[in-house]
């Protein structure tokens, strides 16, 4: 059989590119290239068929196959240097690869590719002559082995963003300054390292550049780094727990760009900024410092972001932080000495301008001349009405992003709303008040969020001709009409999010086929039939949100397979049924979040289930990570800036609807209120320990409450209202120190309700309706009057026990002196044995308070 027409089409280009490669390996010594030893042109042919050739594994947009990226030395025919970045090469990387076999290479960029989450090998080693290395941007992932540090010739080593994350030992740093003295540039960036910066990086005399940013690294950063002698380019930003304080700075420092954004630098700006002659970018957003910018910021005629280039100023980022001085210029340039040096002819061409929540009002005027503009960021400016319509002649060839969120924007002052920024690839209108249809952005969108306006209409189908497109968000708007099909083709979309509409009829076949799907959310919709059994293709989701619709189905158990599920929300739908048995091997492996509420769910609580999800079980919450959409990478103004996009949700919290802007990681819910399970509360609920919060409402549940809820040490809220349960309240709940909501109301409770620690301080209302139930807060009185009373607020609980402990020994004693001494020693021993298990019951005291994380979040 001969081969079919378009598979002659798509191979006849790589074999082409091949025999070219090929070419180029034996051209002769009088040609361009000299000639390469035959063992290692051959090599490096192996090396190459190792590879499929695919336009998307690399991200640069003037990427190509390079296949004359060889050197070789004229003398010896060794091969030298190996450049391969932005070859759009897709494959694994294997530890026996034919690139290792060569030997005498010094030079090594596979940068911009995709090499398949493979490993950095430990076969680098066999590359002892190597100076340069660069890894980037190409899909490593894991440990970076120790082999790497054997390396001793590198002086360029760049293994940054690369996703899944890559991580270092936290002795790397240190091992690095130690083996590659003769460093000139280090870039890490996104490498997990998780530890201090050590002083000894300041010995690295011969580094021009260090970029560590994204790599939470923690504690005090080292002032001697500063002062490199021939450092030019620091940048540390994104490292929330790197704190330090810029130091005073002599006239011979060389630095062009200091980057310390969304870092804990703290501090005032020293007057000696002014003498960083050469600097061009000083980026120090979202950080701690305060006081007043230095006036001898002004004297810095190359700074942009303050940065100049060819005295025009670039880019400005200096928002968000408590600084202070003098506003001369549409109330966000506060750079008095550098506005001088303007005048409105001179006024200069921005390519970068964030000035975000400054309070504009209004467009500004100067914008008008911008024709270079990369990237524009005005949200949270207060600015009213219609974006002018001047706006559409601004930069229309080089605007990559454009971010006018959280206005008050009403519309575009031309229809239909066309966005004529032939490259743009992030638009951000978000939280408006724009009415009308969707606007149509370019085809070489890739974020796009309309998210929290007035739009109106059904979704166009020009929609689906968006095939870059990664981050789809029109949610919390008044859009309407049947979800198209053609959804399902953008395979490329990491993000789908259309919740808050009014959207009906089925949901379309998402995931045909497997593709890089992280969220879906179409909640808050009136959606009816069954969940798609195609989701089960979407192996990479980690959030799926259904909630609020009328999806009439079983509880789709099948979704367990999916390897990376950690948010399940379909609360407020109509599933029936019980939840069936489980089977292990595909039970939900990373769940942390479901919520199944007020649907019509029947039968035995899903022990199994419970048994079978190991991501509960695990505390984590030192991560502090976030469920993310996206990570976005882009070279703007000449570098690579990362911006990153985070998935957020609203929950029912302690009785409260409870937005959650960035989702914490570690965050773990179980939510099965209002539905109609009955039997007991298993007992394996104990040993999810990781729960901050459990809901359980309005069942039929009967049984007592069990008393190994009390492993559970970071539950947060706990809700047991609205059922059928008996027994005593198990005093081991008072341990539970992080307890700030407790409701076991309407059941049939009996006994005396527990003190000490956060039960002191529930209301009545969280113990109502239990007619049976007695004491403190209750009006109803114990048989024991100490049953009744409310606790001492000068005694907390351990005191307590340990008072009431004395005083059962001292009764006792007493009981001993006044019937003979004897008797009363033999007598209270037996009390006491008898007694034991009770009284350790009771009053024993828990585990020691463990430390409450603070979730902090910043803005990307």
């Amino acid at each position: 059989m001969g081969l079919s027409f378009p598979f002659i089409i798509l191979i006849v280009p790589f074999l082409v590119s091949l025999m070219m490669f090929y070419l180029m390996l034996v051209a002769s010594s009088s040609g361009v290239q000299p000639l390469c030893h035959d063992d290692q042109r051959f090599a490096l042919l192996q090396f190459k068929e190792g590879f499929i050739i695919n336009q998307s594994a690399s991200k640069d947009a003037s990427a190509y196959p390079k296949w004359d990226g060889v050197e070789c030395n004229k003398d010896t025919g060794h091969v030298i240097a190996l450049d391969l970045s932005s070859s759009c090469l897709k494959g694994f990387l294997n530890s026996n690869s034919s690139l290792f076999r060569l030997a005498h290479l010094q030079k090594l960029n596979l940068a911009d590719n995709d090499f398949n989450s493979s490993p950095v090998s430990a076969s680098l080693r066999h590359l002892s002559r190597l100076t340069n290395l660069n890894l980037s941007h190409s899909i490593f992932s894991g440990q970076i082995p120790s082999e790497i540090f054997e390396l001793s010739k590198l002086v360029f080593l760049d293994l940054s963003y690369n996703h899944p994350l890559l991580k270092l030992q936290k002795s790397g740093p240190r091992v690095i300054a130690q083996n590659f003295t003769n460093l000139e540039v280090l870039h890490l960036d996104q490498v997990v390292i998780s530890s201090n910066v050590p002083n000894i990086l300041a010995n690295l005399t011969s580094l021009t550049s260090l970029s560590l940013s994204d790599c939470d690294l923690h504690g005090e950063f080292p002032v001697g780094i500063f002062r490199l002698p021939n450092l030019q380019h620091l940048d540390i930003q994104y490292n929330e727990n790197l704190t330090g304080c810029v130091p005073e700075f002599n006239r011979t420092s060389p630095l062009v760009s200091l980057k310390l954004g969304y870092t804990n630098f703290y501090g005032e700006l020293p007057d000696s900024i002014g003498n960083l002659k050469s600097l061009v970018e000083f980026n120090a957003y979202f950080c701690n410092f305060s006081g007043e910018i230095p006036s001898s910021l002004g004297n810095l005629t190359n700074l942009i972001g303050l940065r100049l280039q060819s005295n025009r100023l670039q880019v400005l980022y200096l928002h968000d932080n408590d600084l202070s001085g003098t506003v001369e210029f549409e109330l966000f340039l506060r750079l008095r000495n550098l506005l001088r040096l303007y005048t409105n002819s001179t006024f200069p061409k921005f390519r970068i301008l964030f000035i975000a929540d400054c309070d504009l009002g209004e467009f500004p005027e100067f914008l008008r001349n911008q024709d270079q503009l990369e990237a524009l960021d005005l949200s949270g400016n207060k600015i009213h009405g219609q974006v002018p319509k001047w706006m559409g002649n601004v930069s229309i060839e080089t605007l990559w992003a454009l971010d006018l969120e959280r206005n008050f924007l009403t519309g575009f002052n031309q229809l239909p709303v066309v966005l004529p920024y032939v490259n743009l690839n992030y638009l951000g209108l978000g939280s408006n008040m724009l009415q009308g249809s969707l606007p149509i952005p370019p085809p070489s969108i890739a974020y796009f969020s309309v998210s929290n306006n007035r739009l109106t209409g059904e979704i166009p189908h020009w929609i689906c001709n968006l095939s870059l497109i990664t981050n789809l968000d029109l949610s919390s708007n008044n859009l309407g009409g049947v979800l198209p099909q053609c959804l399902g083709n953008l395979s490329d979309s990491l993000s789908l999010d259309l919740h808050g509409n009014n959207f009906h009829g089925t949901i379309p076949r998402i995931c045909d086929e497997t593709n890089k799907l992280l969220i879906i959310d179409l909640s808050q919709n009136h959606l009816q039939g069954r969940v798609p059994r195609s989701l089960i293709n979407c192996t990479k989701l980690e959030a799926i949100n259904l909630g609020n619709n009328q999806i009439h189905d079983i509880f789709p158990s099948w979704l367990g397979i999916l390897p990376e599920l950690r948010i399940l929300i379909l609360r407020s739908n109509k599933l029936y049924g019980t939840i069936g048995s489980s089977d292990s091997n595909f039970d939900f492996p990373k769940l942390h979040i479901i919520d199944l509420s007020n649907n019509d769910l029947t039968g035995k609580f899903p022990s199994e289930h419970f048994l079978n999800w190991k991501a509960m079980q695990i505390v984590d919450a030192e991560s502090l990570k976030y469920v993310e959409e996206s990570h976005t990478m882009v070279t703007l103004a000449g570098e690579r800036v990362s911006r990153r996009h985070s998935y957020s949700m609203t929950m029912i919290i302690k009785g409260m609807d409870t937005l959650y802007d960035r989702v914490p990681d570690f965050l773990i819910v179980i939510d099965l209120s209002n539905n109609r399970f009955d039997g007991e509360i298993p007992e394996v609920v104990g040993n999810l320990k990781g729960l901050n919060l459990l809901n359980l409402s309005s069942n039929f549940l009967t049984g007592p409450i069990p008393f190994k809820l009390a492993n559970l040490t970071w539950l947060e809220s706990l809700d047991l209202s609205q059922n059928k349960l008996f027994g005593a309240i198990p005093p081991q709940l008072t341990e539970l120190t992080f307890l700030s909501h407790f409701n076991v109301s309407h059941n049939r409770l009996t006994g005396p309700i527990p003190h000490g620690k956060q039960f002191d301080t529930f209301s009545s209302s969280s113990f109502s309706e239990n007619p049976e139930l007695c004491g403190y807060p209750l009006p109803k009185k114990c048989g024991n009057p100490e049953d009744s009373q409310p606790p001492s607020s000068s005694h907390n609980s351990t005191n307590h026990n340990s008072k009431f402990s004395f005083e059962f020994g001292w009764k006792v004693v007493a009981m001993g002196y006044g019937c003979g001494f004897l008797f009363g020693a033999v007598f209270g021993q037996i009390m006491i044995t008898k007694k034991y298990g009770w009284f350790m019951k009771t009053f024993a005291i828990g585990q020691p308070t463990r430390r409450r994380v603070n979730w902090r979040g910043h803005r990307n």
